[in-house]
């Protein structure tokens, strides 16, 4: 059975998914580095090795790229790189409000609102449709009470919704009410799966990327600048020995095979260092 508009109709999906209790594990395993308290990506290890100035505010704009989100900030070009990520966006002022047209529910958040708490309740929203992204979801569920965070699981490498979301809001008592509400609702073909995660299952990096734009990760630049950095004399050596190992190596074959080709003129010789 699903709701829709308030109207219990059935479902040609009879079998329902178990809420899985370690999606919000998964999910924030998945994700790349976490955010420092001022909302910027911590360097890792190689990071440290690169120059002061000019090169460390390249190197810090390289990492916000290979992690796949931006601020709000970000200038409206990036906006062209995202094309084709949110195809088809919904329009959430056609779909039906929930919180205003049940006469139930609207008096269960009346009498939430009227008892405040300081405890934040967490969902797990499931099976979300196409179309229906962070602007969309927190345009939809605000009809039910403040999001005070949200964050849709993405593809890191195509930036595409995995339909699958949480969100947070300001009192747990709306929280469960919305979960009741909206679990089994038939919403533009799906049927959402929408659960109250318990505090204690709440994972720590569970918000990481919360809040922010997702851009799509350019791998044509990234590539460019991973070839292009400068080297440490160790890399060096340990690029020349692995290129003449595969030289030895070739040698080898060519005359285990009866060859005879003189690879000298064009192989690769070791560099001696200045005394």
């Amino acid at each position: 059975m699903a709701r829709k508009g308030g109207i219990m109709v059935k479902s040609s999906k009879e079998k329902v998914e178990p809420y899985a209790k370690d999606a919000p594990r998964k999910a924030a395993q998945k994700q790349s580095r976490p955010l420092s308290d001022d909302g910027k990506q911590e360097k890792g290890d190689n990071d440290k090795e690169e120059g002061a100035g000019s090169g460390e505010e390249q190197q810090e704009e390289d990492e916000v790229l290979l992690h796949g989100f931006s601020s709000e900030s970000d200038s409206s070009d990036e906006d062209d790189e995202n094309d084709g990520v949110d195809p088809n966006p919904i329009d959430v002022g056609k779909l039906p409000t929930v919180a205003k047209d049940d006469a139930s529910v609207r008096r269960k958040l009346e009498k939430a609102k009227k008892q405040p708490t300081d405890e934040r309740g967490v969902l797990y929203l499931g099976r979300i449709p196409h179309g229906f992204y962070e602007d969309q979801m927190k345009a939809y569920f605000s009809q039910f009470g403040d999001i005070t965070r949200l964050r849709l699981s993405r593809n890191k490498k195509t930036g595409r919704s995995k339909h699958y979301a949480f969100l947070e809001f300001s009192s747990s008592a709306v929280a469960a009410i919305v979960a009741e509400t909206m679990d089994n609702y038939l919403l533009m073909g799906h049927i959402l799966r929408c659960k109250v995660i318990p505090p204690e299952e709440v994972h720590s990096e569970l918000w990481v990327g919360a809040g922010r734009k997702f851009r799509r990760v350019p791998q044509e630049r990234v590539e460019r600048v991973r070839q292009n950095k400068e080297r440490t004399e160790e890399e060096r050596e340990k690029a020349e020995r692995r290129l003449l190992k595969r030289q030895d190596e070739k040698k080898r074959k060519l005359k285990d095979a009866g060859i005879e080709y003189d690879l000298d003129p064009v192989a690769y010789n070791k560099k001696t260092k200045p005394t």
